[in-house]
């Protein structure tokens, strides 16, 4: 049998509580007032037997005002209307009812001195109720906390098993673990086979993701490869002078573009993880990607200087670093404009930090330092951010509009 929807169920709980604690005040309510009558007869039976064999009875009657006792005589000549009547300091409660009498109305005077409790017992008795009440709503709360965590219960399974998941390495028991069959068929149950329909479009996903990166990255290789061994013949021919640049320029193109393939396929590969463990030294390959991107600065007069306190060892893809120090070394030799160098690396024990200075604007300010991000050679400042963050690094940029200049700034 199904079971209900869990709406229903936390209603039905609810209602039952409603119901239980409803009955239990009704019952305690009650109690206290057979209580509270029965005590009010013992009290007056003991009185009547303290005086006993002279029984005398607390309640009498008085047809004329005159003849009630001293305390009631002046309120009985105010002629009262008819009704019941308190007086608590006479412990006296009177009943003023029509009467076949010169008056009109007769007295019926109850003496509860010694049969109505104390002050301080009825605070005792308030105390009571008050403990009795607040244990009754402490019950209702616990159970309605109870309640509502067994009503509950499989939304909260069902929340800390696909937190547990690994979603970059799912195999096959995580898919069992989150089976629909296994939370019934309500609302938790389809949000159940939701998530493990789609924990199943993930899995299909990344698998096609593998495969192209792989394919991938022996389609893009072959063509460089090709490229590059036939620009290795034509240079080693005798080529004119206006040849030879062109030869050069497509050298320097084929670099890129083969920069560009290693940072797409180097962001894509997401199985790659032994070569994130890898541990190398910073500055051989600072200094590789200077020597790659020094061609930017030909007609530039600038100077680029780089200066080492330390020699640091990074944590992480050592591809992924030379590429993400790559751009940022391009992106110092491109937007710096001739002569305004140096361009300043600095190599530090916990980070390194590329500076160079750009053009101001009319009001001395630099111009956003995002520019320096795209400018149809660059591969973009957001690579390198995730770059950094694939790798547990940071990559922060600095404007200083005093100097005009721009640090980008990567530690680890």
């Amino acid at each position: 049998m199904p079971r209900h929807g869990l709406r229903k169920r936390v209603e039905v709980a609810f209602a039952l509580c409603v119901v239980g604690l409803s009955l239990a005040w009704g019952f305690a309510f009650f109690g206290a007032i057979r209580l509270s009558e029965d005590r009010v007869v013992v009290n007056q039976l003991q009185r009547a037997s303290d005086s006993y064999p002279d029984i005398t009875t607390p309640l009498r009657g008085y047809d004329d005002a005159g003849s009630l006792p001293e305390p009631l005589r002046a309120w009985a000549l105010t002629d009262p209307d008819e009704g019941t009547y308190e007086f608590v300091a006479e412990e006296l409660h009177v009943a003023v009812i029509p009467a076949d009498n010169a008056q009109g109305r007769a007295f019926v005077v109850f003496d509860v001195a010694g049969i109505e409790a104390s002050s301080s017992e009825d605070w005792w008795w308030l105390l009571v109720i008050t403990a009795v009440v607040g244990a009754l709503g402490a019950l209702g709360f616990g159970l309605g906390v109870l309640v509502i965590r067994r009503a509950v219960a499989p939304v909260v399974q069902l929340a800390e098993t696909v937190a547990g998941i690994d979603l970059e390495h799912l195999s096959a028991g995580d898919h069992k673990l989150i089976e629909s069959s296994r939370f019934g068929g309500d609302e938790v149950g389809v949000l159940a086979g939701a998530i493990e329909t789609t924990l199943e479009r993930i899995s299909a996903f990344m698998a096609r993701e593998r495969d192209f990166t792989g394919a991938a990255s022996h389609e893009l290789r072959t063509p460089i490869t090709v490229i590059t061994g036939a620009l290795e013949l034509l240079e080693q021919s005798d080529l004119s002078g206006e040849d030879a640049r062109a030869v050069d320029r497509i050298r320097r193109a084929t670099l890129e573009m083969k920069s560009t393939i290693e940072m797409f396929l180097c962001i894509a590969r997401e199985a790659d993880d032994g070569s994130y463990g890898e541990h190398f030294l910073v500055a051989p390959l600072v200094a590789r990607a200077i020597e790659q991107q020094r061609y930017l600065l030909n007609g530039k007069c600038v100077e680029v200087d780089v200066e080492s306190v330390a020699a640091p060892v990074v944590h992480g893809h050592p591809q992924a670093f030379l590429i993400a120090v790559s751009n940022l070394v391009r992106n110092a030799f491109e937007q710096t404009p001739g002569g305004q160098g140096p361009i300043t690396v600095l190599i530090k024990e916990h980070e390194l930090r590329v500076t160079n200075r750009l053009n101001g604007d009319d009001t001395g300010r630099c111009p956003p330092a995002s520019a320096s991000s795209s400018n149809g050679t660059g591969l973009g400042l957001g690579i390198v951010q995730r770059l950094c963050e694939r790798n547990g690094w940071v990559f922060t940029l600095h404007e200083d509009e005093d100097e005009a200049s721009v640090t980008a700034c990567l530690s680890w």
